[in-house]
């Protein structure tokens, strides 16, 4: 059988007088000696934690489909190890393949030398002629389809950044034979999906075992270790958070050190960044885009561990414009994560090397940097008059009992400070000036009750002053009397004082604040009167639970963005005529407020949709007083209301498909229904005739109503484990 298959195999063929023989016996000589004395790549010095990552890759790959050619990308930071897995990977597959091609750092060899050397590479390399001179890359693409369609290649493609390096390298799979298998190694996992490269896998940080094993060969040439040096390992491990380069790096230079050598230099790394280290990493900085390098050493040095939608929103407002495309390129070129949770996160030593970069910036005097967020560095400059219109952001948020001892001018000369966080830190005094161009102020416990009488952030879009002590301006505080004039924040878009218990009074001003989209005043208890209000770009307002509230602000010209408005709990009596200026108006919510009888007759809720009157005292002379608004009304309820009697009118109703009547105790008889009513529902209506339990019957509604209705019923008896009551319930009915 052996022999049968041995002669049926294709061989080479000499012919007279196209070159000598010898010459032939020597190619020949060589294609073998190149398969049986292929020798394996070199890995790694001490491969540690490969043997399941290489199984997973494997996987992708799909070793024994021989019919198709599979691209595996392999994504993750720099220096995680994506080329040592790549190269074991390879050297476990390659007997598989007529040909193998390592071409390594695509990125580098492509910046200095072309994307034609690195085709000339491949080309040597698969057919075996040692010089392929090309003159273009175009030309490197025509002879790698020509040359490499017909062999199986096992082909690694490391370190690539630019489409344009796959496009010249592995354009598409039908260039290379059947059964070929290419592997991509890149940070940028984005890169892949453009490329169509649908197989892909994450490499990740080492855990904390593999760490220490892989720390142990470097730091000591051993698996095991001395035990006194079990602190400090543990130290370098949580320092370097698995990340291999950075363990084979500070292993060779620990390399036969004491331990107080060992705590000297992890106190150095932990100051400043070990270069080596910071080289490899800053790759993926130094190929950003300006804005991306900006958004980058933001969350660096300030947003690690916020909210995504809290950074967003902050670089919105700092940047005058949407940052969300940067941060997904970071997204894409592991620099930085988005967790399960939504919060945005970094590897501790790409924070680093970001915060390394500012450092940098001014390595002697912090006042001259961009950001500021270390705490010795914040204090010397406030203390000591030290900042510059360099400066663009402080981040403070160190211990509360950090004392900051100033005399309140140090942001006099930060005349370029858009953004100033401060969450934590004793101040002796408040600032006696703050920059106008801020964009977002957020200053927990602010150290004074007023403002700075020189502010005016035309600017800021954003401002957070929790847990302070403002007498004249608080927002959200609970100390908070009244809202002064706010005039000098055209650019305010939310405008929350919910739950100011003493907040009795507001400025005039807020009710032209024409960039103003949400205004929240819940809960105001002492709130008694609101001024007149042109809000051209709100969308909500919220004034429900000011109980002192007699009177809806008068509304001057249309606002067509409000959409829901709350009044729940409120002691407004009267809707005066200005009312329909919120001509979009679609959900209105009042509770133990608004009564029909002071409500003007030209009053109309032409776009209300879902309207909600409960307990507002509402009488039999609602309805020919009212029915006019509900013109567009999908959902009513009235319900807790003292109406005898539903009209007929209410047939008028026609997009009507919920109707609510709990706890109408005086109801008695319902004359008409809107012709879609779909949904129907009133407990507790003791008081309704048996004839209009009658037309329910006919009307096929009053089976939903009682199931409904048992429903709920059901569920009370439950609760108060008497069947009495339901069966008094039932017999009323029946």
């Amino acid at each position: 059988m052996a022999m049968h298959q041995a002669a049926n195999l294709s061989g080479y063929h000499f012919k007279q007088g196209v070159k000598y023989e010898f010459e032939f016996i020597k190619e020949i000589v060589e294609l073998v000696s190149s398969k049986i004395n292929r020798a394996p790549l070199h890995v790694a010095d001490y491969p540690v934690g490969l043997e399941s990552q290489v199984l997973r890759v494997k996987l992708l790959l799909d070793i024994g489909s021989d019919d198709v050619v599979h691209m595996v990308g392999i994504h993750g930071l720099g220096g995680v190890g994506k080329t040592t897995l790549a190269v074991a990977v390879c050297n476990s597959i390659a007997d598989h393949f007529e040909a193998l091609c390592f071409l390594e750092n695509v990125r580098e060899t492509a910046g200095k030398h072309g994307l034609q050397h690195v085709q000339s590479n491949l080309l040597s390399e698969v057919v075996g002629e040692k010089e392929i001179k090309l003159t273009s890359v175009k030309q490197g693409i025509s002879i790698i389809q020509h040359r490499l369609q017909q062999k199986k290649v096992l082909l690694i493609v490391d370190d690539v950044d630019k489409m344009e390096q796959l496009h010249a390298i592995v354009g598409r799979s039908d260039w290379f034979g059947h059964g070929s298998r290419i592997i991509v190694t890149t940070r940028d996992k984005q890169l892949l999906a453009c490329h169509g490269v649908k197989r892909t896998y994450e490499l990740k940080e080492l855990n904390k075992e593999h760490a220490l094993q892989l720390l142990c060969w470097k730091a000591f040439k051993l698996e095991y270790f001395d035990p006194c040096y079990h602190d400090v390992l543990n130290r370098a491990i949580t320092y370097v958070s698995g990340l291999p380069l950075a363990l084979e790096v500070i292993g060779s230079n620990l390399f036969g050190k004491s331990i107080e050598q060992w705590e000297c230099a992890l106190n150095r790394y932990e100051r400043i960044p070990n270069k080596e280290i910071q080289e490899i990493l800053r790759v993926s900085y130094d190929a950003l885009d300006e804005d991306e390098q900006s958004v980058f050493l933001d969350i660096a040095c300030c947003y690690k561990e916020y909210e995504l939608a809290e950074v967003e929103d902050i670089l919105h407002a700092h940047y005058d414009h949407c940052m969300k495309h940067q941060i997904g390129v970071l997204v894409q070129k592991s620099l930085i994560k988005i967790t399960f949770d939504g919060k945005v996160t970094l590897h501790d030593l790409i924070e680093d090397m970001g915060k390394e970069i500012v450092r940098q910036e001014s390595p002697k005097e912090p006042g001259k940097r961009s950001r500021l967020w270390f705490s010795k560095d914040i204090v010397e400059v406030l203390q000591e008059n030290k900042g510059t219109s360099q400066t663009e952001i402080i981040f403070m948020d160190f211990s509360l009992f950090e004392k900051v001892e100033w005399d309140g001018y140090a942001f006099k000369r930060m005349k370029n400070l858009k953004t100033l966080i401060i969450r934590s830190g004793h101040f002796s005094k408040g600032p006696k000036h703050l920059p106008n161009i801020l964009r977002v102020l957020e200053w927990w416990r602010y150290p004074s009750q007023d403002l700075p009488f020189d502010f005016h952030p035309k600017k800021l879009v954003i401002c957070k002053l929790p847990k302070s002590s403002f007498s004249s301006l608080e927002l959200a505080a609970i100390l908070l009397k009244k809202i002064p004039d706010l005039s000098c924040l055209p650019q305010l878009e939310k405008l929350s004082f919910q739950l100011c218990q003493n907040l009795f009074t507001v400025h005039y001003s807020v009710g032209f604040l024409e960039k103003l989209k949400i205004l929240n005043g819940l809960g105001c208890i002492k709130l008694k009167s609101f001024p007149p209000i042109k809000l051209t770009s709100l969308e909500q307002l919220e004034l429900s639970f000011c109980i002192g509230l007699k009177r809806f602000p008068e509304i001057l010209g249309k606002m067509e963005n409000i959409t829901p408005n709350g009044l729940e709990e409120t002691r407004i009596k009267k809707i005066s005529l200005s009312f329909k200026n919120l001509t979009q108006l679609q959900q209105l919510y009042v509770m133990r407020g608004v009564s029909a009888k002071r409500v003007s007759s030209t009053t109309v809720f032409s776009n209300v949709q879902r309207l909600r009157l409960r307990s507002c005292n509402l009488s039999d002379d609602f309805f020919p007083t009212v029915i006019p608004w509900f013109a567009n009304v999908k959902e009513l309820d009235l319900s807790s209301n003292n109406f005898t009697v539903i009209p007929e009118c209410i047939k008028q109703c026609n997009f009507l498909t919920r109707l609510y009547l709990d706890n109408c105790e005086r109801l008695q008889e319902i004359r008409g229904i809107p012709p879609n009513l779909k949904h129907f529902s009133a407990i507790k209506c003791l008081s309704l005739t048996s004839s209009c339990r009658s037309m329910f019957l006919s009307q096929v509604l009053f089976l939903m109503y009682m199931i409904w209705t048992l429903m709920l019923y059901l569920r009370y008896v439950c609760l108060n484990s008497s069947t009495n009551i339901f069966r008094i319930y039932l017999d009323k009915f029946f």
